[in-house]
């Protein structure tokens, strides 16, 4: 067997640097952007298609310039394609900088987070309920933190020229406070309260009609399993609201969103509210949150 591969490795035949770089283009139409990049390191040809515009070309969606709309011309102007797909990569923040869009790095599917404060949230002015917190547990470093309310309701719509796809909104949620003590994270839940009493009603709805709703007790451990959570305290967690189907960019899609506990008879509190994410159905099960549906 030794001999063999020895006669392979001298054998002075056609190679991997003989195959035409036309040739591994097309073979990179149908790989992900990180297996074009490791293949890019093996030789030339390998590297001159790695670079190429259509291949890239096709890794971009489709109406990826309206993307390209929220970054400054002089960024983006005599960019590859590859360069593009690499800007378009990282989060893009507008609407002063509440939201962020995004590509998937693997797939090139369009992803969006929005802040808690893009979102409309009752009482977000009254110190008496709720309080802005810095955190690095946010990708926008800042959540809303819920004291103490009768009338909880935390909403939100956008419009944005969504790629076809099939989409899942998140709403991203903590039972609960928390800080670091002595390096440790530690959570603090003398607010939370009322979520056990009443269901949180969960709803969407885009301008073409489509409608999602779901109901979910915030403090109820019968889904610890799902969770992934010894209870639904003290740690962040996705409540998915529903989906929606994008077939066309044009017009663009305006999406309302919302959650609510509107019952005045008790109150509620000890709640974080991060964000809103809006991501392609099929990456949810690549994401590392745990997701209750």
């Amino acid at each position: 067997m030794g001999a063999s591969l020895s006669n392979l490795t001298d054998n002075a035949g056609p190679g991997l640097g003989d195959i035409p770089e036309s040739c591994v283009a097309n073979v990179f139409l149908y790989l992900t952007p990180p297996e074009i990049c490791n293949l890019a390191r093996l030789n030339r040809a390998f590297r001159g298609a790695a670079s190429s515009d259509a291949v890239w070309e096709t890794k971009l969606p489709p109406n990826y310039l309206d993307l390209l709309r929220l970054i400054p011309p002089h960024r983006y102007r005599n960019l590859s394609k590859k360069d593009i797909f690499a800007l378009l990569s990282r989060p893009l923040p507008f609407d002063d900088g509440y939201k962020e869009v995004w590509l998937d790095k693997v797939t090139g599917r369009v992803c969006m987070s929005i802040s808690a404060k893009g979102l409309i949230i009752t009482g977000i002015d009254d110190r008496r309920y709720w309080n802005w917190v810095p955190t690095e547990e946010s990708r926008f470093n800042l959540i809303a933190y819920l004291q103490q309310i009768w009338w909880f309701e935390v909403g939100g719509v956008v419009k944005f020229p969504f790629p076809p796809d099939i989409y899942s909104l998140y709403f991203r949620l903590h039972l609960g406070r928390f800080t670091k003590r002595l390096g440790r994270r530690v959570s603090y839940f003398e607010h939370t309260h009322g979520w056990d009493i009443k269901p949180v009603k969960f709803e969407l709805s885009t301008s073409d009609g489509q409608e999602a709703t779901f109901e979910c007790y915030l403090d109820d451990t019968e889904n610890d399993d799902m969770s992934g959570c010894h209870s639904k305290r003290g740690c962040w967690i996705d409540y998915k609201v529903g989906e929606f189907i994008v077939t066309d960019s044009e017009p663009h899609t305006e999406l309302k969103f919302s959650m609510k506990q509107i019952d005045c008879t008790h109150s509620k509190g000890g709640l974080c509210v991060d964000s809103v994410s809006i991501i392609p159905s099929h990456l949810r099960e690549q994401r590392r949150r745990k997701v209750i549906k």
